[in-house]
């Protein structure tokens, strides 16, 4: 049994999580958080929790799911792990928070400890993430799925009742529908945790969300 906490980011809503099981190893994924505040609320629960983070992961390398890639770095360790395909994005971290941020941020960003593909397993414990890769986004936008527990975190690739757009540089309607296709196949007891907004399910959004369907 797994235990997922989650965190949103206020400046966009972004949620970031915190994965564990028994084994106190724990997985941090897409941590966009932003305020010293939230910074320090991921690393208050991990400490207090007495857990282990082996792996700092991300769906993809939007600079919302990475603000607080640096605060993980600096007290744990760790390196994020990204897509391949979105290379060129984790380089212009820094580009991305003048663009459509705004801000120029003092702190630098961490290097990419490991380009993923579809061929990783993502291990923590006694459980495992395999990667789905679903372009569409951006072209190395992914999905983290734990077939066990029946768990998905999509990222900006599906949202409840929603997509992720595809009008930035990098993204691909055809391959979002493609992407989505792929995912409308898991079972529909599939838990999804997204990028932004609500949980749902894969059957809620095949009953429900315009974009889906099998």
């Amino acid at each position: 049994m797994i235990k997922i906490k989650v965190f949103v980011a206020e400046l966009i809503q972004e949620n970031c999580y915190v994965v564990h099981d028994e084994s106190k190893e724990c997985v941090i994924i897409d941590c966009g958080l932003y305020s010293l505040e939230e910074r320090d609320s991921i690393v208050k629960y991990i400490d207090e929790n007495k857990l282990t983070p082996v792996h700092l992961i991300a769906t993809h390398g939007h600079l919302d799911h990475h603000f607080g890639d640096d605060t993980i770095f600096n007290t744990y360790g760790l390196l994020p792990e990204v897509h391949h395909e979105d290379e060129y994005l984790m380089t212009s971290l820094s580009l991305q928070a003048e663009s459509f941020f705004g801000v120029k941020l003092q702190d630098e960003f961490p290097t990419v400890g490991k380009y993923l593909n579809v061929e990783d397993i993502i291990s923590y414990g006694t459980h495992k993430f395999s990667i789905l890769e679903t372009p569409g986004h951006t072209p190395g936008s992914i999905v983290f799925y734990d077939q066990e527990e029946h768990v998905a975190f999509t990222g900006d690739t599906l949202f409840k009742q929603s997509v992720g757009r595809t009008d930035l540089k990098g993204g691909s309607m055809f391959q979002m529908i493609q992407s989505l296709r792929m995912l409308s196949q898991l079972p529909d007891t599939t838990i999804v945790l997204p990028g932004h907004g609500d949980q749902t399910t894969i059957g809620a959004e095949l009953a429900s969300n315009p974009y889906l369907d099998r």
